[in-house]
């Protein structure tokens, strides 16, 4: 049997020091990972993986995309279908290699190798992780879309080394699986051996006090494994086959969107003016963001936007442009653009809402309330989201719901008591029977529910 990791002890000690308070703000940050979120991001992965997903017989919008900025070349499955995917490899790996690393991570989920005996836990400490303020790679640099916080801070841990350590046996299954279900969905293994050669797995093991990169002591690495790559590239028809040029271009831009905002100095001397390339214009007109230095952004994304017209995401950048700058009227028509070339990318909703009630009119409350609920589908663990939707009944003066909302803000934020009390008020309040009043006895229920690891 595989000895558990360290993942149980650590999430009963993270669970108790996010719902308390007690952990020094500095000391998360100098010892923790940062959670990004950004919708454009999430969507071409999870496009670029949906054939992955398929040949798994996985339900795609089952499986949780969630970023870490960390420099490191790794990624990790954890509590249930959630890949976590270092910023290190996003930036380092090109999209035929990143497909070859995520299939590996889906062959972890569909062979059940993560530890049963904590997933309970990791499911709910992931709820409360997609709950508090994520970072937004979109929203911090535009303070929207759930910019409340700079990110959600955690020990190192739980994204590094002793995170979950799987055996040689576990990685050449999952080798396996990744290479049964990209010969089925018709895509070309060789991104996979390339990215295992690019982390030197021909080498001997490497041990926890000389090893360099955290992939290679959560994913053991061997020369079979390596052997047994090789020689499937070596038989695939598909091995030659690359993935559609427009495939590539769109993940190239999330390279150069997330570039650009983990340095956007660097980003200005990689993408130069001379570049008229989507990629070059797109990294340049985010580091320009970045920087402030909206009116210099805002003409790239406008020609990126000419050149694309139905391009939801140029749309709501512009969007996020206008909003940084506190021109909230003049963001609302992007974003609009955004969410009818998006529907379903439910975070473009949020940003909506917000500067439709950053307007400050009542008059927009029921757009925002309605692109609220619609984002609660997806977002609903979003603290951000529920503050936006009290804010909108706020305006309309329903004090019921106001509390209602509050009630799931502060569940959201870990803030038990708080989320207790207010869901109780709403019950009284509310017409028994309605949604709303049964969610807030969901609430109050799951708000007084004994907290995991106390007495």
């Amino acid at each position: 049997m595989r000895k558990p990791s360290r993942l149980v002890s650590v999430v009963a000690i993270v669970a108790m020091l996010l719902v308390s308070g007690t952990a020094p703000a500095g000391a998360q940050r100098r010892g923790g990972i940062q959670l990004l979120s950004d919708a454009e991001t999430e969507h071409t992965i999870r496009s670029m993986a949906r054939p992955i997903f398929e040949a798994a017989a996985v339900d795609p919008d089952s499986v949780h995309v969630l970023l870490v900025n960390d420099p490191s070349l790794n990624a990790f499955v954890a509590g249930g279908q959630n890949i976590f995917l270092h910023t290190g490899l996003l930036l380092s790996a090109d999209a035929d290699q990143l497909i070859g690393v995520i299939a590996h991570e889906t062959g972890h989920i569909a062979g059940g190798h993560l530890v049963r005996g904590s997933e309970a836990m990791e499911n709910a400490l992931l709820s409360s992780l997609l709950g508090m303020g994520l970072g937004i790679v979109g929203g911090i640099a535009s303070g929207n879309a759930g910019a409340g916080a700079a990110g959600v801070m955690l020990g190192q841990h739980l994204a590094e080394r002793n995170f979950l350590s799987f055996s040689r046996g576990q990685e050449a299954a999952a080798d396996q699986a990744a290479l049964t279900y990209m010969e089925h969905a018709g895509i070309s293994a060789r991104g996979l051996y390339d990215f295992l050669e690019k982390l030197g797995a021909g080498e001997p093991l490497l041990t926890q006090r000389d090893a360099d990169t955290p992939y290679q002591l959560t994913h053991p690495l061997s020369r079979e494994r390596m052997q047994a790559v090789r020689a499937h590239v070596e038989r695939s028809r598909y091995s030659d086959r690359r993935l559609p040029a427009d495939t590539v271009e769109r993940y190239q831009r999330i390279q150069a969107k997330l570039y650009a905002y983990l340095d956007p100095g660097g980003a200005l001397r990689r993408y130069r003016a001379e570049d008229t390339s989507s990629v070059a214009r797109y990294g340049r007109a985010y580091a320009f963001l970045r920087r402030g230095e909206v009116e210099r952004a805002l003409p790239l994304i406008d020609g990126l936007i000419a050149d694309e017209p139905r391009n939801a995401f140029f749309h709501e950048t512009k969007g996020d442009l206008l909003l940084q700058t506190g021109r909230a009227v003049q963001a609302v028509a992007p974003y609009r653009k955004a969410v009818e070339y998006a529907p379903d990318a439910n975070p473009i909703r949020v940003s909506l809402a917000h500067a439709l009630l950053e307007q400050h009119n009542p008059a927009v409350a029921d757009e925002a309330i309605r692109n609220l609920q619609t984002a609660s589908r997806t977002e609903g663990r979003s603290a951000f989201l529920w503050r936006l939707m009290a804010q909108a009944w706020n305006m309309k003066g329903n004090e019921a719901m106001v509390a209602y909302a509050s009630a799931e803000e502060a569940l959201a934020r870990g803030d038990r008591p708080m989320a207790l009390a207010l869901a109780e008020r709403a019950e009284r309040m509310l017409p028994a029977g309605s949604p709303a009043w049964l969610r807030a006895q969901d609430i109050r229920g799951e708000a007084g529910r004994k907290e995991p690891g106390r007495n």
